[in-house]
């Protein structure tokens, strides 16, 4: 008996029940009262508003994940992967070839399907929340861009990973993640200066108060910045943030124009002192240490099950390929990767209540943090009380509550 389908098809749908069940449960946490940490910061007005917006987008991604499970479970049973591969086989090329367009075209499947919900998300819901500022003109170029960048990125490396699977015998696994952790550290180094500007303006911060503010707190930190950079957020949303990437000297911090628009100096400075932290906790080294060991593990196990006949009896596969193989072990990994996706949001979190823990010793205040979590939740329509499970499966950050109790107590010690 082959038990591969009953173990792939009951990891897609454990997945999707387990995601169900916190929507569900998250919804219902939607009729309480506006919790007294914001007592005149949201309006009955606005809190209503950013309600209805968590209800909106719980309900759209419940439809969206619903229709993708659909489609997947009908191209599967139809036997739409053998009939793909016969068709790409049927062209002759080189195994390499084969299986790179094998990829692209589901890839591009995908994509296509995934079109109408992203364009709905946009333009229709985020336009609806006032948050909405792509145009249709921002909206194709964004992926006209992305497309071009995964193939001539993502093309070359799928192809070297097809390649070393294929000839490179029993230490392929190794070779591979090699060769994919090679490119992960390569595109962390090029992308601040190389790929983000391809679809954000980033512009240094003018002198003035906030300039000078910054760059005395890094100063005092041991922090070296030659620059802070305003990125046009405001192209595509009014939602607010900031981020800290890169390495050495192309290491980058930015601020979302939206942001600098709405928070104080000493607010964006708390703002800011959090991305440093995480600079300084390792925290960036770590989760990219994290995630490479992750890649390793999943090169390894890929290695052992690519020839198993029975994965691909269970996708009615006439052939057995390594392109299809890297596929469907995909969909078998699918409750690993959902096990390690909740083990890195925990460790995600604990990183954030670690950088807010440095921000508020290193600015010596926790008003401004808390004051800027606070605008930055009102303007983002944030939920204030979710649900623990749903916290549990899809946090990064804490909840904002969570977050402004710890910088409190973090204050007094």
């Amino acid at each position: 008996m082959n038990l591969y389908p009953f173990v792939i098809l009951g990891a897609l749908l454990l997945e999707y029940g387990m995601n169900l069940l916190a929507d569900i449960l998250n919804l219902g946490t939607l009729a309480g009262k506006l919790p007294e940490e914001f007592t005149g910061m949201f309006t009955p007005e606005a809190y209503r508003k950013a309600q209805e917006y968590t209800r909106v987008r719980t309900l759209f991604g419940i439809i969206t994940s619903t229709v993708n499970l659909g489609i997947i479970l009908l191209f599967w049973f139809a036997g739409g992967f053998n009939w793909l591969d016969l068709i790409v086989r049927g062209l002759n090329v080189n195994v390499i070839l084969t299986g790179a367009i094998y990829i692209a075209v589901l890839l591009s499947a995908r994509a296509i399907l995934a079109l109408p919900f992203t364009i709905y998300s946009t333009f229709v819901i985020e336009q609806r929340f006032g948050f909405n500022k792509t145009t249709l003109r921002t909206f194709v170029s964004d992926r006209v861009k992305g497309l071009l960048l995964a193939s001539l990125l993502g093309g070359p490396l799928l192809a070297g990973l097809l390649a070393l699977f294929e000839y490179a015998g029993a230490s392929a696994w190794l070779y591979c993640w090699i060769a994919a952790a090679s490119f992960t550290l390569f595109i962390q180094f090029v992308a601040p200066t190389w790929i983000m500007p391809l679809f954000n303006k980033f512009t240094p911060l003018q002198p003035g108060e906030l300039r000078d503010s910054i760059l005395a707190y890094a100063s005092s930190v041991r922090f070296v910045l030659e620059n802070v950079f305003i990125m046009d957020g405001s192209k595509r949303s009014s939602k607010s943030n900031a981020f800290f990437t890169g390495f050495g000297n192309h290491k980058r911090i930015a601020l979302f124009d939206t942001l600098v628009a709405k928070h104080s100096a000493a607010e964006l400075v708390a703002v800011l002192a959090h991305e440093i932290g995480h600079y300084k906790k390792k925290h960036i080294l770590k989760g990219l240490a994290l995630s490479m060991l992750q890649m390793g593990i999943m090169f390894y196990l890929l290695s052992l099950f690519l020839s198993e006949r029975g994965l691909f009896d269970a996708f009615f596969m006439e052939h057995q390929s390594v392109y299809a193989g890297m596929l469907f072990f995909g969909m078998l990994y699918t409750p690993i990767e959902f096990i390690i996706s909740i083990l890195m949001h925990i460790f995600s979190r604990h990183n954030e209540f670690e950088a807010d823990r440095f921000a508020v010793e290193t600015t010596r205040g926790t008003q401004p943090m808390i004051d800027a979590l606070k605008k930055l939740s009102v303007d983002n329509l944030s939920h204030l009380t979710p649900h623990p499970l749903y916290v549990f499966m899809n946090y990064s950050h804490p909840p904002i509550l969570e977050r402004i109790k710890a910088i409190r107590t973090s204050g007094k010690n």
